[in-house]
């Protein structure tokens, strides 16, 4: 005898369930849900339903969708209630999926609204994308450029700034095709670091992440000298300018309203070149009125190398235990503005100070650098960080309109960026005054060849300490974010993890602007070293391989990329040898 009140109740309960209980139970379907192409499904699980053209009755903001829409609508939403809701067995695959401008939201009551915002809505033009390269790569590095072409020869220094430019852009567009190369998978948010752990597994992944660390420890040190420099002659410049003080520097320089001066005019690579010119130069005294004692007790409490670097630690540390780092984005478009200011400043000083150039091509003299120097590995690796884009590439590009323009837009940036360096970097060694100083004075950051009280050069400071100060805490948090996230798997797993990490940090920074203040040196050497990796040779194996695999690699290209990784194999020994 059957008991129908409890049968109905049971079928009653069954169907109120059908929206939490699937039809089909899932079963186990062997490597289906391993394999990475599920990547892709699960972001597809929420994709709105697709109505065709032809199916739309109105051309309206509320468009009325016809009977075939509806049917099909019903179809879609019945193969969705036949699994859960996290099984992705009967998802859409990606290519029956339509492109984000024909996406419609359909609606029970019959309507479709067409789909706006989203990803789609935050793509840029590529001038914007072209410009958002630019700024990006326009960091510290531009500071030592002058310096570098010093170092290199000034004729050498141009050919290896326009080769490099164009070496580091045909590895970032490695790197920029290197997620298409990968057959089978979704590849859509992948970044470098994945690439290199499909290809070398767990090396590949964990030594991409310790470049890209040294990469940005090594830039957020140079932020640490670089603040203590600008920080000491802000500072400088007001106690000066309070105290009626129209002479603060003690360094060699030259006459005029517009002053030059060599910091070191007898050490270094400064010596036995500046001390025969004496004559056309001066000594500033201390002249700081009549009561020295307290100049005294200033410089003592305002040192450069002694006190500024722990003074900046006051500030800094607490901003670096942030858990978000938004409100410090704010501040990024500062950096456009500190370079536009730097590219005016340069070009008024080489009008008020004019060129002075000779060539020798082999030999230097008292005032003048060869062409050709053996020093030339050094404006490689300040060359290498300063095209170094390689690790973020990816996730820029992604945001641009017209995907096919990619590799228009990356070279038209590496141009703009190229372009700038050369522009300064030209301009400031053509500029410098010789005779009487020699060229050997310029230093790893130009702007130490002006003086404190150079209100140009004030402001210009001014605007690039404001400008790090916001941008350290953007680095840190990058450091933070990749660090903990490999290691512990959370981006703040606790405030002693944090804080610890970021006291090594500011140890480092500190340390360097004490004992070893020289951005150029610092420069070179983080660049050379994280750029052997992630932009030599990753880049280069990770194509070799690729096209080993499709069987398209020739000898030729075997040569050429082979040739690239011993380049930065070369690039960093020659920081340590040369």
């Amino acid at each position: 005898m059957f008991n129908w009140g409890e049968d109905c109740k049971a079928l009653i309960e069954s169907i109120m369930e059908g929206d939490s209980k699937p039809l089909l139970d899932p079963v186990c379907r062997g490597s289906y849900t391993d394999k990475g192409s599920t990547d892709s499904l699960d972001r597809g699980a929420r994709r709105p339903f697709h109505v065709e053209h032809r199916n739309i009755v109105e051309n309206e903001p509320s468009e009325r969708v016809s009977a075939e829409a509806s049917v099909l609508s019903s179809r879609v939403h019945y193969y969705s209630r036949l699994t859960a809701s996290s099984d992705r067995l009967l998802s859409p695959p990606d290519h029956v999926i339509p492109c984000q401008e024909e996406l419609y939201v359909y609606s029970p009551l019959g309507m479709a609204f067409k789909v706006t915002g989203g990803d789609g809505g935050a793509k840029n033009p590529s001038i914007i994308t072209i410009f958002a390269i630019w700024n990006t790569m326009m960091g510290t590095s531009i500071l030592s450029i002058p310096w570098g072409i010093k170092q290199a020869g000034f004729t050498l220094g141009i050919i290896l700034l326009i080769s490099m430019g164009l070496l580091t852009l045909y590895c970032c567009l490695r790197v920029l095709k290197s997620p298409k190369s990968i057959p089978y998978i979704d590849t859509s948010d992948w970044e470098f670091p994945d690439v290199c752990k499909y290809y070398f597994g767990k090396f590949g992944q964990w030594s991409s992440l310790v470049f890209s660390m040294v990469s940005l420890i090594g830039a957020m040190v140079v932020y640490w000298v670089l603040m203590s420099n600008f920080l000491f002659n802000t500072g400088k410049f007001i106690y000066n300018y309070a105290h009626n003080v129209s002479m603060s520097d003690t360094e060699f320089g030259t006459n005029g309203s517009e002053r030059v001066i060599c910091p070191f005019p007898d050490t270094g690579d400064h010596r036995g070149n500046c001390s025969s010119g004496i004559s056309g130069l001066y000594l500033n005294t201390n002249n700081y009125g009549n009561d020295t004692s307290d100049t005294a007790v200033f410089d003592r409490w305002w040192s450069k190398t002694n006190t500024i670097p722990f003074y900046l630690i006051i500030l800094l540390l607490p901003l670096l235990n942030f858990r978000s780092a938004s409100f410090f984005a704010r501040f990024t478009f500062l950096g456009t503005i500190s370079v536009v200011y730097l590219i005016i400043l340069v070009t008024l000083k080489a009008i008020r100070l004019g060129f002075h150039l000779e060539f020798h091509w082999l030999e230097s003299t008292q005032f003048y650098v060869p062409e050709f120097r053996l020093l030339f590995p050094q404006l490689t690796g300040v060359l290498t960080l300063a095209f170094f884009i390689h690790n973020c590439i990816i996730t820029l590009m992604k945001s641009n309109k017209h995907q096919e323009n990619n590799v228009r837009d990356l070279s038209v940036a590496y141009l703009l960026v190229g372009l700038t360096y050369l522009y300064v970097g030209v301009l400031i060694f053509s500029a410098f005054p010789s005779p009487p100083l020699s060229k050997d004075c310029i230093e790893p950051n130009f702007l130490d060849n002006f003086p404190s009280s150079d209100v140009l050069v004030f402001v210009a400071r001014t605007c690039l300490l404001f400008q790090m100060t916001t941008v350290y805490p953007l680095l840190g948090y990058l450091v933070r974010v990749q660090m903990m996230s490999q290691i512990f798997g959370k981006h703040y797993p606790s405030f002693f993890h944090v804080f610890t990490l970021n006291i090594f940090i500011v140890g480092t920074g500190v340390c360097m602007a004490k004992y070893y203040p020289n951005i150029g040196s610092i420069i070179r050497y983080s660049g050379a070293t994280c750029g052997l990796a992630l932009v030599f040779v990753f880049p280069s194996l990770v194509h070799m391989i690729s096209q080993k695999r499709r069987g398209e690699l020739s000898w030729p290209s075997a040569i050429f990329h082979s040739l690239l990784i011993v380049l930065g194999v070369a690039n960093v020994a020659g920081q340590f040898f040369m």
